[in-house]
């Protein structure tokens, strides 16, 4: 063929194959006789506008999904296989997340008016190319992470954020639920959490950080809403990652409960902070706050079904360790030397919290200071440095730089985007990472289970902000953690983009558009 398909991110292989396409009409149906796939059907239904039935008709006339162990075998439960010709569609996958994937590719062959349209985007029907896909992913962790600690987003933006990811087969949604300028998540054992913790005064103003707002500030999701996102991530084969920090950014959660805290250290005064900074509250380790902090987690165990549990683990201040007689005696009883060792204490001891309970650890990196729990997974950040060294140690890691995946930094210029932290990142600069670096030997690269987009969201208020400011470079993400290195291509990449932003338009996501 002269040109790949419109495809984002791009498969492994993609051919056309010549002959007649297939014709999608108000008498099309999904076939789909697996109950593991009906909600995929129904939500392919959903957008075309079309029926789902357990068989196909007798003409044909059909989109046809199912799982294929043996396609399983071959390219994992992810891969899949789209065949199109003028009898019929049929998706196979390694596994139901395999069928979805090759769901997702199905739209993108389809003009973007089908996402407000349907079928009747062509007039008469829409036509899928005869085409031959087959398709798997390159690393399992393709994340982003939304901020709503910083500013809340109410459940339905964050299903709007899901539904995005999951057009682009990102598979992981990092939840930050837990910071110094508010607490997000209902927890019935501490019910001041949400009373109090949740809730700022004001917010320092953006381009004007010395002066505050008159407006308060904050928001909570009930466990109920918890559960209905994660079930709606869940159907859509994006597994809802929480993030609840542990020892440090926990300013909110001291104001609410001040005695968890280094109550003994001059000039402890906890608040919920209203503005961007790295704050001195640290939790306290005596036995209060351990059953605190293990009151919590078994809650939100109880919400989040994921393997992997994020305890943040960043940015912990020593300050009010060293300043609090408490702690010293409980370090000098533990043999433990600085605040650093203070600090993997609390990783180690909720490392082996959550192993017990069948679940994994995950934190960014500096829960490497002071030694990194034995079975603990590192999300690097601050240097790609942290990622070799944890891998070979053999520590699974997620790689999310500063660099090339920190999407609160600008794109352009911070007068355009009103203002921002961090270096200019550009799209071709994203779509250029690598998350195995060079510097790391072959037999270690198993180790590194994918990358991440972060969206801090000090200066994004709204979701249409955080939308312009991840896309197209989360797009960009999403092929560099699916797509073979060697096939990668940023003109091909450009102008396959135009295709997804016109989809964009219609799904109304408030992208920024690149420049020519």
């Amino acid at each position: 063929m002269s040109q790949n398909p419109s495809i984002i991110p791009l498969p492994v292989s993609c051919r056309l194959t010549g002959g007649a396409p297939f014709p999608i009409a108000g008498d099309t149906v999904i076939v789909a006789a697996d109950p593991a796939l009906k909600g995929t059907a129904n939500q392919l239904a959903k957008i075309l506008g079309v029926k789902v039935a357990d068989r196909a008709p007798a003409g044909g006339n059909a989109i046809a999904l199912r799982v294929d162990p043996a396609l399983g075998a071959k390219l994992g439960g992810e891969g899949y296989m789209l065949t199109a010709s003028a009898g019929g569609v049929e998706i196979r996958g390694g596994g139901p997340a395999g069928v979805f994937y090759g769901a997702q590719s199905l739209r993108q062959l389809l003009p973007p008016d089908v996402e407000r349209f349907g079928w009747r985007a062509g007039g008469a029907g829409v036509q899928v190319p005869a085409i031959e896909i087959e398709d798997r992913p390159r690393f399992t962790w393709r994340g982003s992470l939304l901020d709503v600690s910083r500013h809340f987003s109410p459940v339905a933006e964050v299903k709007k954020y899901i539904d995005t990811l999951a057009l682009h087969k990102m598979n992981v949604f990092q939840w930050h639920l837990v910071d110094d300028q508010g607490w997000r998540i209902e927890i019935k054992k501490y019910p001041k959490l949400t009373s109090v913790a949740a809730w700022r005064e004001n917010t320092t103003q953006v381009g004007a950080e010395q002066s505050f707002d008159d407006v308060p500030h904050g928001g909570f999701y009930t466990q109920d809403e918890v559960r209905d996102v994660v079930a709606y991530a869940a159907e859509r084969f994006v597994t809802v990652v929480p993030e609840i920090e542990v020892p440090g950014h926990s300013s909110a959660a001291l104001t609410a409960y001040p005695e968890f805290g280094n109550t003994d250290a001059p000039g402890y005064a906890p608040k919920i902070q209203n503005r961007w900074a790295i704050f001195p509250e640290t939790y306290a380790p005596k036995p209060a706050t351990l059953q605190f902090l293990d009151d919590v987690f078994t809650e939100v165990l109880a919400l989040f079904p994921s393997k992997f549990i994020h305890v943040g683990g960043d940015e912990a201040m020593k300050d009010q360790w060293e300043a609090s007689p408490t702690t010293q005696a409980f370090m000098k009883a533990n043999q433990l030397k600085d605040g650093h060792e203070v600090q993997s204490w609390f990783i180690r001891r909720t490392e082996n919290f959550l192993a017990a309970r069948g679940r994994r650890l995950i934190g960014w990196d500096e829960i490497q200071e002071g030694g990194l729990a034995p079975g603990a997974a590192m999300m690097a950040w601050r240097d790609v440095k942290w990622a070799i060294e944890a891998a070979r140690m053999g520590h699974d890691v997620v790689m999310a730089p500063t660099s090339h995946t920190y999407f609160d930094y600008t794109e352009g210029t911070a007068e355009e985007e009103g203002g921002a932290i961090g270096t200019q990142t550009t799209l071709e600069k994203v779509y250029s990472f690598d998350p195995i670096s060079p510097e790391l030997q072959p037999q270690y690269h198993g180790r590194v289970l994918g990358a991440q987009g972060q969206l801090w969201r000090e200066r994004m208020p709204s979701l249409a902000l955080v939308e312009h400011r991840a896309y197209p470079r989360l797009s960009a993400l999403a092929e560099v953690v699916w797509t073979p290195p060697e096939k990668k291509d940023f003109a091909d990449f450009r102008r396959r983009l135009s295709w997804l932003l016109a989809r964009f338009d219609r799904l109304g996501v408030n992208y920024r558009r690149p420049r020519a």
